[in-house]
């Protein structure tokens, strides 16, 4: 369906005894969503439309067979993970930090009207290139991409054959998405529904795109 993103050199073609499977879920609905102010590491709490958000995606994803479930260690991630967690009766979660935030710097809590004012070039990048953005005083959407991904790839290392919940943020979603489609300018900026998924493939250091996130979305 997609292009490859290679870890580490691949080995052989896919074994659906070896492959592992990736649901990389968004979490709830928080206040700062409805506002559309930019999250980033403010660790905000879902709302109750946040749990409903979560528990929505545990029943969506109880079926599959989930062995582990990782997540960012924000609370809003936390608490849709446990949920999720609860559902596929796994008894703990894992924390990860390559699967916090971008790091929005000067634009954390603006809206998107303020961040342009704020800096517009630097803004302008941020929705047309995310290769070249950079946050004000906050991080790179390269480096951001290049530790989601290197997450990624830790996980299904760790699970072969298995089928894993990882639970981050929407902008993390898209940079996954990018990189696996090689994606530039604005079409980066998919639509990615709070409590909804994507699910990937991953064998031998390499990660593919099985299923886009739905919604519609583009906070």
């Amino acid at each position: 369906m997609t292009q490859d993103v290679a870890l580490q050199p691949a080995a052989g073609a896919e074994s659906p005894s070896t492959t592992c499977m990736l649901y990389v879920v968004r979490h709830g609905t928080t206040t700062m969503n409805v506002e559309n102010r930019y999250r980033g590491r403010c660790d905000v709490p879902l709302d109750a439309q946040g749990y409903q958000d979560a528990v929505d995606a545990a029943r969506q994803l109880s079926s599959v067979g989930l062995s582990a479930v990782y997540t960012g260690g924000l609370r809003r991630t936390i608490a849709t993970a446990q949920i999720i967690a609860d559902e596929a009766r796994i008894p703990d979660i894992r924390v990860m930090h390559g699967l916090i935030n971008v790091d929005y710097g000067a634009w954390e809590g603006l809206t998107a009207q303020e961040a342009e004012m704020y800096d517009p070039v630097a803004f302008k990048l941020y929705k047309t290139s995310p290769s070249q953005a950079v946050c004000p005083n906050g991080e790179r959407l390269r480096d951001a991409q290049k530790r989601m991904l290197e997450a990624l790839g830790i996980i299904a290392a760790r699970h072969p054959g298995e089928r894993v919940a990882v639970i981050s943020h929407a902008v993390m979603i898209r940079l996954a998405v990018a990189a696996l489609e090689n994606t530039e300018g604005e079409q980066w900026r998919i639509p990615v529904g709070r409590g909804s998924y994507m699910a990937m493939g991953a064998q031998d250091g390499r990660l593919w795109l099985e299923r886009l996130p739905t919604g519609t979305d583009v906070d």
